[in-house]
C-alpha cells in the first residue's frame, strides 16, 4: 500500500515541534507493515541542498501563488516530494512567521497551495505514482482532502490527523476565489466556520477519516472545553474519528547509547544517572550537593503547558528541598518569571531561554523528574522521553499525557505498575501537592527505582500506533 503524507513540516529537515517528529518518524514505522509512505513538504531553505540531488516529477503553473514544481528526493532514510515554489516558501524568518514574529498575510495562499499540490499528485499528477491514500497533517495541509472532493468520485481515499486543534487555519472568505474552491461549499455545513474560510474545518467534513494523537484527545475534542469551536462538526463525524497514541524514536532517545548523555545508562545501572545530573548542575549552575530530587522543564512556555502554575509553585518546591532545571522559550512574563525565580534561588533554580537539543537529551538522562503541567495536551513527546530515560514524568490528567502515565497511587505501586505523577488541578496549590508526592518517594531510594524501572519498560516506540494507522488505511478499502 501507498500512502502520501503531506505537511509543513518533518523532522529531521524542519522543525517548529511535536508535529515534524510523528511525520519524520511515522514512514520508518510503517514500512516494516507494507506501507510505503512519501512525504510531501514545502521546500524551505532549510531544504535547499536537497533540490539538487532531486529530479523534477510533476510541474503546476497554476498553483495558488503561482507555479510549483515537484521534485522527488531520498533523504535520511524517508521518500520526500519537495514542492519548490520560491515565491512561497523561500523566505527568512521561521515556516510560518516572518524575522518579527508576524505570520506571513499570504499563509493562506501558501498552505493552499501546499493541500492542491498533494491532491494533484493524489490524483496521479506523478507518473507512474498513484497512491492508495492521502493523509494529511493539521490545519496547513487540511484543504488536500477538500481538493481530493472536488476532483469527483475516482480518487484516493483520505485521512486528516488533528496533531493541536487550538490551530485551525482562518481566513476570510474572499481566499475561496483565490484558492480555486468551490463557492457555493462555502456554508456551515462546509468551510465556512463564523464567517471565514476555515482549514482545518474543511478538512475535517470532507476528509474519510480522522484521527488525533491519543484516545483520550479524541474524546476531550468532542467537547466545548477543549474543541475550540469544532466540537460540533466532530460529533457529526464521531464515527471516522479516533485517536493514535504517538510514539518515538527509540533510537535518537535511548539512554544507553545517547552521546548527550557524560553516562549512558539502562535500568540494570540507574546509579550511574548520577553523573549526568552531576553534569547538569555544572552547566547549568546548580547545587551539585543537593540530595532532594531534580525536576526539569523542556518546554514551550506558555499558559497552555500550565507554566504558569509551576511558577507559582517554585518557591514551595525549593522549600521541600528540590532541584528545578529549566529550559524552552515562550511568552515573556513566563521567560522573565523563571529567570527571576532562578535569580531568587541560586543554586537551586536554573533556567535556559531557549532551545537546546543536546541539552535537552541531559537533562532527560540527569534528572528525576519531568514536570509537565499541560492544562491540555493532544499527546505529548516530553513525558515519553522521561519514561525511556527513567526520569519520572509528573502530569496533568488530559490528552496523552493522561494515557502514557500511570499514576504512582497505591493500588498502582502495589504492583509495581506506576511509571510517574498524575495530578488534576493545574494551580499553584495543585502543582505544590504533586512536588510534595513526588519528594516523599524520591526519598525511598528502592520505591524510586522501582517506578524508574517500571517507566523504562513502558512501551513508547511507535510500533503498536504504527500498526494502527495501517489498520486504519486498509479498512478505508474493505
Amino acid at each position: 500500500m501507498n500512502v502520501l503524507m503531506v505537511a509543513s513540516e518533518c523532522a529531521p529537515f524542519v522543525k517548529t515541534g511535536g508535529l515534524a517528529d510523528v511525520v519524520g518518524a511515522l514512514p520508518g514505522a510503517l514500512e516494516p507493515l507494507g506501507v510505503a509512505a512519501t512525504v510531501l513538504l514545502p521546500a524551505y531553505p532549510a531544504l535547499f541542498p536537497l533540490l539538487g540531488d532531486g529530479s523534477e516529477v510533476a510541474r503546476f503553473d497554476d498553483l495558488p501563488g503561482g507555479p510549483g514544481r515537484i521534485l522527488h528526493v531520498t533523504a535520511h532514510g524517508i521518500d520526500l516530494m519537495l514542492l519548490d515554489a520560491p515565491q512561497l516558501f523561500d523566505r527568512p524568518g521561521s515556516l510560518y512567521v516572518d524575522e518579527h514574529g508576524q505570520d506571513w498575510p499570504d499563509n493562506a495562499i501558501r498552505f493552499g497551495a501546499l493541500s492542491q499540490a498533494a491532491a494533484r499528485v493524489a490524483m496521479g499528477a506523478v507518473d507512474g505514482y498513484h497512491p492508495d491514500v492521502l493523509h494529511a497533517h493539521d490545519w496547513q495541509a487540511a484543504l488536500a482532502p477538500v481538493y481530493l472532493k472536488m476532483a469527483g468520485a475516482d480518487h484516493p481515499r483520505s485521512v486528516l490527523t488533528i496533531h493541536n486543534i487550538a490551530f485551525q487555519g482562518r481566513y476570510g472568505p474572499q481566499y475561496m476565489a483565490a484558492l480555486g474552491i468551490k463557492t457555493d461549499w462555502f456554508h456551515s455545513e462546509g468551510l465556512e466556520f463564523h464567517g471565514d474560510l476555515g482549514f482545518l474545518k474543511g478538512g475535517l467534513v470532507f476528509a474519510d477519516q480522522i484521527t488525533t494523537v491519543s484516545p483520550t484527545y479524541a474524546r476531550e475534542i468532542l467537547t466545548p472545553a477543549f474543541g475550540m469551536g469544532l466540537e460540533g462538526v466532530l460529533q457529526a463525524r464521531g464515527a471516522a474519528l479516533s485517536g493514535l497514541l504517538n510514539g518515538i524514536d527509540t533510537d535518537v532517545w535511548n539512554p544507553a547509547k545517547d552521546a548527550a548523555l557524560p553516562r549512558p545508562y539502562d535500568a540494570r545501572s540507574l546509579k550511574r544517572k548520577s553523573e549526568n545530573r552531576a553534569a547538569i548542575a555544572v552547566r547549568m549552575g546548580l547545587d551539585t550537593n543537593s540530595s532532594g530530587p531534580l525536576f526539569c522543564v523542556v518546554s514551550r512556555l506558555t499558559d497552555q503547558k500550565g507554566l504558569d502554575a509551576l511558577l507559582g509553585a517554585v518557591d514551595h518546591l525549593v522549600s521541600r528541598g528540590a532541584q528545578l532545571a529549566v529550559l524552552g522559550s515562550g511568552q515573556p512574563e513566563l521567560e522573565h518569571g523563571f529567570v527571576q525565580a532562578a535569580e531568587r534561588h541560586p543554586g537551586q533554580v536554573a533556567t535556559l531561554i531557549g532551545y537546546d537539543e543536546p541539552l535537552s537529551h541531559l537533562l532527560q538522562g540527569g534528572s528525576d523528574a519531568i514536570l509537565i503541567p499541560s492544562r491540555f495536551e493532544p499527546c505529548g513527546l516530553t513525558q515519553l522521553y522521561g519514561l525511556r530515560y527513567g526520569t519520572l514524568p509528573v502530569v496533568a490528567r488530559t490528552g496523552g499525557l493522561a494515557d502514557t502515565v500511570i499514576d504512582a497511587n497505591v493500588a498502582a505501586l502495589a504492583v509495581d505498575a506506576a511509571t510517574g505523577f498524575v495530578f488534576d488541578d493545574v494551580s499553584a496549590p495543585g502543582v505544590a501537592q504533586v512536588i510534595d508526592r513526588v519528594v516523599e518517594a524520591h526519598a525511598d531510594p528502592k520505591r524510586w527505582q522501582t517506578l524508574q524501572r517500571a517507566a523504562m519498560r513502558h512501551p513508547v516506540s511507535w510500533e503498536g500506533s504504527a500498526q494502527g494507522y495501517a489498520a486504519l488505511y486498509k479498512s478505508l478499502y474493505t
